[in-house]
């Protein structure tokens, strides 16, 4: 029993160790940033550039909510693939209980298309 709890947390020490010195590199990265950068509260450098013509509006417009349903398509559908590739490259190995569900994977996906399509999310107005 010692030996296997031994062997447990021997593991997770690499995570452990990994998450400090991740947390310690982000800290050090904004602590340095905030001493080292250079600091101006003029008014101008909060404005837009605009390819060096005089800005047209605010820099913070509101975006449409199309703009996100796109990009909330757009990660759903990339994930899908990053599925596919692995599966497609060991689909013999895997035997037919992978087949049926990616099967079903595809189907759910499908069914997601399908309803986004028919709400009309797809098209550009």
């Amino acid at each position: 029993m010692g030996e296997s709890l031994h062997s447990l947390f021997g593991d997770y020490l690499a995570v452990l160790l990994g998450t400090v010195i991740g947390f310690f590199l982000v800290f050090t990265a904004l602590v340095a940033t905030r001493v080292l950068a250079p600091f101006s509260p003029e008014r101008e450098k909060g404005t837009t550039y605009e390819c060096g013509m005089l800005p047209l509006r605010r820099a913070s417009t509101n975006i449409g909510v199309r703009f996100y349903l796109y990009a909330i398509l757009f990660v759903l559908f990339d994930v899908e693939a990053v599925f596919l590739f692995p599966w497609m490259l060991s689909f013999v190995e895997l035997g037919a209980a992978a087949y049926y569900q990616m099967l079903l994977f595809i189907l759910v996906l499908g069914a997601g298309l399908a309803y986004a399509w028919k709400k009309g999310a797809l098209q550009w107005r």
